[in-house]
């Protein structure tokens, strides 16, 4: 073949496949912008989902509570189809905490900033007992700890040690970062098999657990989070287990301080009164609102947007995720606000049990798209045109993460023009995990993780200090405006993005 000809045909084809997707009208990106950013409603709706619902755990009472509380919220807004949506079971039940103090009160006074682990158990009102620093180094260290921990409080050693960092709290992606991910990282290989520690360390642990679980201390207090900011972590329960043992966790400086004055040799007590109340919920939950399709062949097909409602108790869960339900409701708000009429439905999910394990997402897939079970796709498979997830904090979004589907970029290509004075324009082949996209993207279907500024979002997110302060209402402005449009082009454009070739019979191969 010529080379002339060869030419023309790459890029008579390149061509082809950009007209393939519909870049929407500028009078439109008008109308959407204008409503993102001269009758933004962020604010309020910052204010709403961090101040006013207060912490999320999974299954907890405070989640109920925000699921009635939001659902009255995105009726408000004139969405269609609202409603709360069982997602599966959830062996661990509710649990919320209804009091919480902990203070050392020798060899002098000091309160602590602290937060009991989820679904740990409570005390017998105010307790005050002496401290014991389990300090084993190998499983045969724990003998000399037997018939010595009923009735005092164990200090876990310390895992962690503070390190001074000379890296700026907060930041953005440089252009050069940004350049790199358009990268593809396939050929360097993969992250390779996480080990989780040697054999001789899980045994220890295991040993101290077994200890613990016999000797009945009257607390178990850990070390984990710095600058007076105790991290949030949960324990080990199914509903019907006996309740567990009360367990702490206080940020490394507080717990250092501890353990460094029992080894200096000075009797360190404690006082706690930490009451938790455990509750037979055995569901998750995810909430749904839609703006119907109009189109008679496409209004079956669902462009999904979505973020996760659950977060960790202590903090508000403002970045991790109040952050992303923000900027999707905003996003349905423009929408609404513009009486458009989509060809494909635009759906809001906000899911429930990311943080324990992608229960909300994996429950709606299961029940919709695909059966793991029986290995049948479900009757919304072929209809899944999208998804975008938000659930990296609070940043601006840069660009998408394709999931290393190269049939996605022609479209973003296509619907990226009016967002690239925004900034948006980086497309990394790239796939990330640990957020509900995964739950989708798995089965071969579009569905993505946006890129976003990291922000301040891996110092505060999993700890009290994760509240409405690390909400950036400028970035959330852009993000909305951002989704809007890029749901609106897809639920408007003549084609979508492709499953991912052999899905699902792919999925029918794995045992």
């Amino acid at each position: 073949m010529k080379k002339g000809i060869f030419t023309f045909i790459v890029a008579f084809g390149a061509a082809m496949a950009m007209q393939a997707q519909i870049s929407q009208t500028g009078e439109m990106a008008y109308r959407v912008k204008d409503a993102a950013f001269s009758q933004s409603q962020i604010d309020s709706i910052a204010e709403f989902m961090t101040d006013k619902l207060g912490s999320r755990l999974a299954a907890s009472q405070m989640k109920l509570r925000a699921e009635r509380l939001v659902t009255e919220k995105l009726k408000g807004l004139g969405l269609e189809n609202v409603r709360v949506e069982e997602a599966g079971e959830f062996s661990k039940g509710g649990w919320d905490n209804e009091r919480n103090y902990v203070a050392m009160t020798a060899p002098y006074y000091c309160s602590f900033a602290a937060n009991p682990k989820a679904w740990s158990g409570s005390t017998d009102g105010l307790v005050k007992a002496q401290c014991v620093l389990l300090d084993a180094k190998d499983i045969s260290d724990l003998e000399k700890y037997k018939g010595k921990l009923a009735g005092k409080i164990v200090l876990m050693p310390p895992t962690r040690k503070y390190e001074l960092s000379f890296r700026p709290m907060a930041s953005r992606y440089t252009d050069e970062q940004l350049k790199d991910m358009t990268k593809d990282g396939r050929p360097n290989g993969g992250w390779g098999r996480w080990n989780s520690g040697n054999e001789s360390s899980k045994a220890l642990r295991e040993g101290m657990d077994s200890l613990i679980k016999a000797e009945k201390p009257l607390a178990v207090v850990v070390g984990d989070g710095t600058f007076n900011i105790p991290g949030s972590r949960g324990v080990k329960y199914k509903v019907g287990d006996p309740e567990p043992i009360t367990e702490i966790v206080l940020p490394i400086e507080d717990h250092g301080r501890m353990v460094r004055l029992i080894k200096s040799g000075e009797n360190v007590e404690m006082e706690v009164d930490i009451r938790n109340k455990f509750t037979d919920n055995q569901k998750i939950n995810n909430i749904i609102a839609e703006i119907p399709g109009t189109d008679p062949k496409l209004k079956n097909e669902v462009v999904l947007i979505g973020a996760h409602l659950d977060s960790w108790h202590g903090g508000t869960g403002g970045a991790d995720n109040a952050s992303g339900c923000i900027t999707m409701i905003e996003a349905m708000r423009i929408l609404k606000s513009l009486n458009i009429r989509p060809r494909r439905t635009i759906r809001l999910a906000l899911w429930g049990g990311e943080e324990q394990g992608l229960y909300g997402s994996k429950g709606y897939a299961e029940k919709k798209l695909f059966n793991s079970e029986d290995k049948k796709k479900q009757s919304e498979f072929d209809d899944f045109a999208l998804y975008l997830n938000m659930d990296f904090g609070s940043g601006r979004f840069k660009g998408v993460y394709l999931e290393e589907n190269d049939m996605a970029r022609p479209f973003f290509e296509a619907w990226k023009q009016p967002l690239v004075s925004l900034g948006f324009d980086t497309f990394s082949p790239r796939k990330v995990g640990s957020t509900d996209h995964v739950s989708f993207s798995r089965l071969g279907l579009p569905a993505y993780q946006f890129i976003q500024d990291p922000l301040d979002y891996f110092r505060a997110y999993h700890t009290p200090m994760d509240t409405y302060e690390r909400l950036s209402l400028d970035d959330l402005k852009v993000n909305a405006a951002i989704v809007a449009w890029l749901a609106y082009s897809a639920a408007m454009d003549n084609n979508h993005i492709p499953v991912k070739p052999g899905f699902p019979d792919k999925l029918k191969e794995k045992k």
